[in-house]
């Protein structure tokens, strides 16, 4: 009892008093961050994930209905169980899910009549280990999890009814009771799409305590005189009678591939103790947090904000990869419904996630990197496309070829050891196809090629493709030039990088929609969420250049005109035009908020945007409005977000911006200044090299730099180099409360641009 007692007590509290948050960087996350989200609002749209890094399987406690995205909102009233969950969004859903539910009394299936109060009071939510009270049924459940398996321990009441029910789901599922071996197997088939047709999740539980009671469950319709069914809607509940305190412990693992696979995964817990388990799961963690140590603790609130955030940030995409009995890895393929040899991740929007989830991986866990790029050259051979979004096979949601920026970042920062080869055949085809009925390739691929841009009367969310795909062509050009790709093979790409050219507005200094006859849309309002755009409107995407911004300073004048521009969006009050969408949809919502103008943090379309002003010579203006978004848009507490948390690249934001620098153009060999958010801050890199982060008078009040040293020597640069930081870095900053407006603001002290490149301008 006392080892229970001690790891109940250290899920609880906070190690405050340590010296360095490495040691402990778990302690200081809060997986309720973002919870307190609805379909008209979110401030994250998550749930607490019980779960470990890139983990094959989550579990979390579920208090909405089966099938409703929003498995767990903070002012849920009642628990209906405990979920296996890969969902990576509500808006996407979920997949391969069963549920897990002590009741006591009564043999109950029906969801809504077992389901029972709880309170945040008597929960303890880590990424490690989960604990609540069921009132209704008088019992404690907790949760330890590993990558594909899971130990149930729950508490019971003096009983002579105490049972647990396991829920298949419905649209087709099946449970098996083998009392002799005190086991339940089963699987679901639940999904909300991209799976082929003999998708299944298998599953097995096996107890610590004999069953006195059995039961199967059919459409809703107990049976105790079965131990089996297979159907639409399919369950089992055992029981047995019970001591008040008395612990019953169950083993789950589950598997894509088969049952068998299904007990080899449950090896990860093997024989280890409840207590044992919660330990490896929370060292895992700690390893993984623990690259950052924020050593700044003097607002403990912003340090629980910031492991809150990078807990996200590991989370996807997904690992989607077993280990078979001959010890190989293998994969169940949503691609082609084949067992498949090597690695394979899913569970992410690369519309999002390229952004700078991907460069954190790339920088932080280069090994995990390698892995991926495996995965997503698998994905290729199995599909015939990289995926744009994935959950768990190709879906169709958002825009871009975005597939092209995170290979390319990954391979221009260094990460080898997997097919490159083939993920430049799949770079290449998906620039030039499309798969159907998915956001695989390029959509409209031909008229972009041929028009340079995508027509407004062919497709919608025209100009937001055009910008990404200009982007994506560059990403290819420059993986190419590193392969040593003939000229004549990627000049092409090189020329079609400067397509965003072609929807510049200089009347009203914006991008904008443009038909394929060559006019521009007309009427256009620059409030108009939609339409031409994705999730945004003109004054959020116009900045989608990421690869160029010189040359779209260019196009508005000058550096002067180009911070009148930005600066406007901040000015500007939340106007908005809704009638793409035929009402406000909650990312317009969130950004009306916010009282930051036209600054919609809340999606990521223009999250880079403030990092701007460093290519035109007000960096000073960036260190001021990251400040702002910092402090007024997260927080550690169940409203934590601003909006969607979209699997860790809004959480990423958010970590690149406490170190200072961020990645404004993936695949670019360098990282755009900002201004630390902590007084002292150490990356250690997987290399053994250290990034030192030293800004002991950094303050809400002195956010600006005044002063930047890099290794002892005085550094004028707004940006710094990837290979620099590998190599090991300490930066000394010297922040006051007034803006340095001779500091970078010198041409050669802005970050990259393709234009410059093309001009052999360094």
């Amino acid at each position: 009892m006392i080892k229970k007692a001690s790891l109940a007590l250290c899920a609880l509290c906070m190690s405050w008093t340590s010296t360095s948050a490495i040691d402990n960087a778990v302690d200081y996350v809060n997986t309720l961050v973002g919870t307190h989200s609805s379909f008209a609002l979110s401030t994250g749209n998550t749930y607490p994930a019980i779960a470990t890094p890139w983990g094959m399987n989550f579990w979390t406690p579920q208090t909405g209905k089966m099938g409703d995205g929003w498995a767990y909102t903070y002012d849920a009233e009642k628990i209906r169980g405990f979920k296996q969950t890969h969902q990576p969004s509500p808006w996407i859903n979920d997949y391969g899910t069963f549920a897990i539910m002590p009741v006591c009394g009564e043999p109950i299936f029906d969801q809504d009549k077992r389901a029972s109060w709880f309170s945040h009071k008597a929960e303890t939510a880590t990424p490690y280990y989960y604990k609540v009270y069921l009132a209704d049924h008088d019992v404690t459940t907790e949760i330890t999890p590993t990558s594909r398996a899971a130990v149930f321990r729950f508490t019971f009441p003096e009983s002579e009814g105490s049972y647990i029910v396991v829920d298949a789901y419905d649209r087709g599922s099946y449970v098996k009771i083998i009392p002799e071996e005190q086991k339940i197997i089963g699987y679901t088939t639940r999904n909300s799409g991209g799976v082929p047709r003999n998708f299944r999740n298998y599953f097995v539980l096996k107890f610590d305590k004999p069953f006195t009671y059995t039961a199967s469950v059919t459409e809703g319709n107990i049976s105790t005189g079965s131990l089996e069914s297979e159907s639409k809607h399919s369950g089992g509940i055992i029981g047995f009678s019970t001591k008040r305190g008395e612990q019953v412990n169950v083993r789950v693992a589950s598997s894509f591939i088969s049952h068998e696979q299904a007990e080899l995964n449950l090896r990860e817990v093997g024989k280890d103790s409840f207590e044992k388990v919660a330990e490896k799961a929370r060292k895992e963690w700690n390893d993984v947090l623990g690259r950052f140590d924020v050593q700044d603790i003097s607002d403990q609130d912003r340090v629980r904000t910031f492991y809150s955030c990078l807990y996200r940030s590991v989370l996807f995409p997904r690992s989607f990869y077993e280990i078979d009995a001959k010890g190989k890895v293998v994969h169940y393929s949503p691609c082609n419904g084949q067992v498949m040899p090597g690695y394979f991740f899913t569970d992410t929007g690369f519309w999002d996630t390229f952004r700078c989830l991907f460069p954190l991986v790339n920088l932080v866990y280069p090994s995990m990197a390698q892995k991926m790029q495996e995965g997503w050259a698998n994905w290729y051979k199995e599909s015939g496309f990289l995926p744009e979004w994935s959950s768990p096979g190709h879906r169709d949601c958002m825009v871009g070829n975005n597939s092209a920026s995170v290979v390319a970042d990954a391979y221009l920062k260094g990460i080898r050891g997997y097919d490159i080869e083939t993920l430049w055949q799949a770079v290449i085809h998906g620039a030039n196809a499309d798969m159907p009925r998915t956001s695989s390739g390029r959509d409209q691929w031909e008229a972009y090629n041929r028009l340079g841009y995508v027509p407004y009367d062919k497709i919608r969310e025209s100009a937001a493709r055009t910008l990404e795909y200009a982007f994506n062509d560059w990403s290819i050009y420059k993986l190419g030039k590193a392969l040593g790709k003939p000229e004549s093979e990627i000049k092409v790409y090189g020329e079609r990088a400067m397509n965003y050219k072609n929807l510049y507005d200089a009347e009203h200094k914006l991008m904008r929609g443009k038909l394929e006859n060559g006019q521009w849309v007309p009427n256009f309002n620059p409030f108009k969420w939609g339409d031409a755009f994705t999730e945004g409107n003109s004054l959020h995407y116009t900045w989608s250049v990421f690869h160029d911004p010189q040359g779209l300073i260019d196009l508005m004048g000058g550096n002067k005109e180009f911070n009148a521009m930005l600066d406007t969006v901040f000015i500007l009050p939340p106007i908005f035009d809704d009638s793409y969408y035929g009402g406000v949809i909650h990312e317009i919502r969130e950004m009306q908020i916010m009282n930051m103008g036209n600054y919609a943090h809340g999606n990521q379309p223009i999250q880079h945007m403030i990092y701007m002003y460093n290519y035109s010579g007000e960096p000073w203006k960036a260190q001021h409005w990251l400040r702002e978004t910092m402090n007024r848009m997260y927080n550690p507490n169940p409203d934590g977000y601003c909006g969607d948390e979209d699997n860790g690249q809004t959480s990423a934001w958010y970590v690149f911006t406490a170190l200072g620098f961020y990645p404004v153009c993936p695949g670019a060999d360098e990282y755009v200044m900002g201004a630390p958010y902590f007084q002292k801050m150490t990356l250690t890199l997987e290399n053994g090299k250290k990034v030192v982060i030293n800004a002991p008078e950094n303050s809400d009040k002195n956010r600006y730099v005044k002063e930047l040293k890099m290794g002892g020597k005085a550094y004028e640069k707004n940006y710094i180099k990837h290979a620099d930081l590998l190599k090991g870095a300490t930066l000394d900053y010297v922040m006051d409360d007034k803006p340095n407006k001779k500091r970078g603001t010198s041409a050669d002290a802005a970050p990259y641009s393709f234009t410059k490149e093309l001009k052999g301008i360094k």
